[in-house]
This record gives C-alpha cells, structure tokens and sequence, in this order.
C-alpha cells in the first residue's frame, strides 16, 4: 500500500525530490537546525521522531472512527450511533464538539475527500481496505477542513491507523496524508475537480461533495417548484452547513419561558420552536421529561398546517385523526398535543413494530397528560380498506430519499440511487391513496415528504389526482403560515398551491407540503376506480 511518488524507499536526509538535506539529525536523534532542501523544514509538521509520534489514537478521533465504521457496516444513522458512541467513551463538552464535527463533516465531504484521497494514492479506492478508507478520510478532513495543526491531524491519524489496522496501515496513512497536506483545499479542487464551464454538474459534484444524480435532481427541483436553477449552488452549500438545533414544545406541555430558563431561545419560524445554542439538549428537564423535543423547524410547520392551518379548510370534522406513517413520531406528539384542544383523537400507524415502539415513547408524555392517542402496529396502505372514510385530518408522511435532510442525515446522499425514487413513488402512491379512502368526504390529508425531488412530490400528487375525481388540491400557503411566528408571517412560501421550504431559503430542512380535500365522487365512478 504506497501513495503515488512514495513507492521507493527515500534514504536518509533525502529529500522528496531526492537531494540530500542540509540538516539531518544529531547523536541524540535531534533535529539539526539545517534547512531541508532549499525550502527548509515545512511549516507545521512534527520532528518528533518516529518513535515519538502518536502510538495510539484519542478518544475523539477513536469514536469519530467507531461511527464511521458504524455507518459503512451496520447501515447505522448517524444522528442514532454517534449520541450512544459519546456516552460509551464518557465524551462531553469540546470532546464531543470536536467528535461531533469531524463525523458529520467527514460524512459530507466524502466525495471530495475521495477524490483528492484517489489522486494520492496508485489504485482504485475500491482496492484500499474500507476500514483505512475511513481513516484516511477523516484525516484528509482535519487537513484540509478543520483547524487543525498539520502535523497534529496526521500523527494523531496515524497512531488511530496504527491502532485499529495495525502497523503497515499506519505507514500508509502516514504517506497518503503527507501528500494531501502539500496543498489546500482549494488548490485540490482546481486539480481534482472538472471545469465548470464544460461539466457543470461534475464539478459541483465535486466542489460540494454530492453525487452527480443527486445535483441533477436538486437542479430539477428548483425549477419544478418555481425557483430559479442558479440557486443551486447556494442549495448544496446549505445542505453541507451543519444544522441548527431546534427544539418543539409539546402544547400545553411546556412554554418558551421555561425553555429559556434552560439556555434556549425563541425560534425562527413555528409557534412552538425554540433554538438551542450548542450541543445535546437530552439533559435539560422538559426534554427529559417528554414535554419538549429535537425537531427541525419545517417538520414542525408540516403538523401544525394540518393540527391548525386547516381549521378552515375541513368540512366534516368527526373527531378522529390519522398519522398514517408516524415513527419515529416527531409529528405525531405535535400533531397529538393539538387534538386536545380540538376534542379530537389521533390513530398513530407504523409498520415495523420497533418504530411504534418509539413513537409510544415519543406521545407516553402526552397520555399522561390526557390526550387521547393510540398507537398501532399495520401497513399503512391497507388502513383505507380496514377504516375507509373514517377521518377528518389524516397526515401522510410518507417514506422518502430524505434529499431534503441532508444536513443532518449526511450517510444519504451517499446510500441512495436513483433506482430507489421509482420504488419509493409506488409505495408513496399507494400510501396517498390509502388515506383519502380512509378520509370523510370533507376531511383534509396532508401528504407530507422530506425531499424536494419532482418525483416524489409534484409527481406523485398529480398521478394520484388524475386516477381519481373525489379529491381537490387545496391552496398549503396560509394553512402553514397559521403556524408560523407574527414576526415571520411573510416568509416567502412560493406561488403555491403547494409550500416547498428549502435550506437555503427558509433554513430548514427541505419539507413538501400537499393539502388535498376529500370530496364526494362522481355519480357512476366504481369503488375500484376512485382507489386505484
């Protein structure tokens, strides 16, 4: 395993060109003063000997490494393995900050940082073992990402190489990184990354670190949703800004004073959001207890459009709700925090049984306080058959590529393909379809992803519309601006009648919200065609 230019041996007081260094080390193994080559010592490399550096590897990085592994081998989410790995190696405060930064960065910058790691090495990078693949990435990422020293990022990497791959891994760590650190970021860009001008979408590929189909289908969007297509660039910037922290307040659970109280601040756009400064926010009493939670500020406007925006908008209210696809159930404890003050009661349906597990856990507060939510465990596509026209508000978040979160769930762009978006949109489909047949004639379904992707938005609502004449799309825009702050009431929400909220635009993740009334159908349509 040699990185190109390093595959013969250099003699002693060599330099990489090959002339003898003026300097060299003393009796003791000192350093000499003397310049190497003509340029002298490079700035920030250790002269520690090599008996001196790094044996081992920190705990940051070690942990760093462990989620890393987690994410490749197991297909572990990184915002589930990374909380469990700090509290195994006790790591708070600026050790878990740093961790923190080096796992979510080095999974976004992945394919920039296997670009630059391929023009460094003499094979395919399907030939580097994947466990040293890791650590040269996340390497690569405090040489050229992070505040690091340079020879701090590739003493401290080598000696997590020499621990987890052994000796012969560490050399070529070693190696790999010393020719990476000969340049900045941005002078490997101009070499690894192709001209604007003549590929456009391979070097934003490149420059922002996404997959090629992915670019395409974001650059889609924009245009699909009303936006202009040179924002694209300002849209992959965003996705690769680390996240803010927003909580939700449970209603009628907690208020923003006591949240305060705790550290937080108000939120930037929801009713019920507030803003937590740094850091994990599990130890504070309300989140503790279940009367507050971690939730993206556009998750939260996507349940309170339909718990409040659509006040106005149903047409038979029966009392009973309908969260289709709850878990994890994030918006099914808002959505069930509002049923009480609407003396309604909310169905809360998952599929894979450990999901309902969490959204029990995610409402247990809520019960407790009276509200009146079930939980249970079935498919959602076959509810409209099992209990058709039984629901007044019914919440379709359906299973989606998550292109619109990956700020937080940088792992996706690099699990997905396209290949999955056309099985996603049956599925997504069939879910739509499965809750207007469980909707009365009057009721309102909010069909809900987390994705941009024409696909799985504008397309799916469209299909469904045109295979059926018992349903009406509805205008999302004042639905979701009822739960907005006053102070952010004109927040641009497009041309409608669907919201697109965007990362760049709105700060949040890239929600798609529908909003479509049931309606009675035509006189002489079959059951089988209204459901197809």
């Amino acid at each position: 395993m040699t990185p190109r230019d390093e595959q013969r041996p250099r003699r002693s007081g060599e330099s990489r060109s090959g002339d003898r260094r003026q300097g060299g080390r003393d009796e003791h193994g000192r350093q000499r003063s003397g310049a190497r080559g003509e340029g002298g010592p490079r700035r920030g490399w250790s002269e520690a000997r090599p008996a001196e550096r790094a044996r081992t590897a920190t705990p940051t990085r070690l942990a760093a490494y462990e989620a890393m592994r987690a994410v490749a081998e197991d297909d572990a989410y990184a915002n589930l393995v990374l909380p469990k790995i700090l509290r195994r190696h006790r790591m708070h405060g600026r050790d878990a900050a740093f961790t923190t930064g080096l796992f979510y960065g080095t999974l976004r910058a992945q394919g920039r940082l296997d670009a630059i790691i391929q023009a460094c090495v003499d094979r395919p990078l399907e030939k580097v073992e994947p466990a040293v693949l890791d650590i040269l990435r996340l390497g690569a990422y405090q040489l050229l990402d992070m505040e690091v020293a340079a020879h701090a990022a590739t003493s401290e990497t080598v000696g997590l190489a020499r621990k987890v791959a052994g000796a012969g891994a560490a050399s070529f760590v070693n190696a790999v990184l010393r020719r990476i650190g000969e340049r900045t970021r941005e002078q490997w860009l101009e070499q690894v990354a192709p001209s604007r001008e003549t590929d456009e979408v391979g070097h934003l590929a490149i420059v922002h670190s996404h997959p090629e189909w992915v670019v395409r289908a974001l650059r889609d969007a924009l245009a699909a949703h009303g936006r202009d297509r040179s924002e694209l660039d300002a849209l992959l910037a965003a996705q690769n800004d680390p996240p803010s922290v927003s909580l939700v307040m449970r209603p009628g659970l907690t208020d923003l004073e006591e949240l305060i109280d705790t550290g937080a601040s108000r939120g930037k756009l929801s009713l019920f959001a507030a803003s937590w400064p740094s850091g994990d926010p599990g130890g504070i009493d309300p989140v503790k207890e279940g009367r507050a939670a971690v939730q993206d500020e556009g998750s939260q406007l996507m349940a309170l459009a339909l718990g409040m925006g659509a006040d106005e908008l149903v047409e038979a209210e029966t009392g009973r709700w309908l969260d289709l696809c709850s878990g994890p159930g994030g918006k099914t404890a808002l959505l069930g925090g509002l049923t009480v003050d609407h003396d309604a009661e909310l169905l809360a349906v998952e599929v894979q049984p450990h999901r309902t597990e969490l959204v029990q856990r995610a409402v247990a507060t809520l019960v407790d306080a009276g509200a009146e939510i079930e939980t249970r465990t079935a498919d959602g596509r076959t509810i409209g058959a099992v209990m058709p026209a039984t629901f007044s508000r019914v919440l379709a978040d359906v299973p989606c590529s998550g292109l619109g979160a990956l700020r937080r769930r940088p792992e996706s762009r690099w699990r997905r393909s396209p290949g999955d978006i056309g099985h996603l949109g049956v599925l997504q489909r069939e879910l739509l379809g499965s809750a207007l047949d469980a909707t009365v004639d009057g009721g309102v379904v909010a069909y809900v992803t987390c994705s941009p992707h024409m696909a799985e938005t504008l397309l799916v609502v469209r299909d469904v519309m045109r295979r059926r004449d018992d349903v009406e799309l509805l205008d999302a825009r004042d639905a979701v601006r009822a739960g907005l702050l006053p102070e952010a009431r004109d927040t641009e929400l497009g041309e409608g009648p669907t919201v697109q909220l965007w990362p760049h635009v709105h700060g949040t993740d890239a929600m798609f919200l529908a909003l479509l009334r049931k309606r009675p159908a035509a006189a002489g349509t079959s059951e089988k065609e209204t459901a197809r």
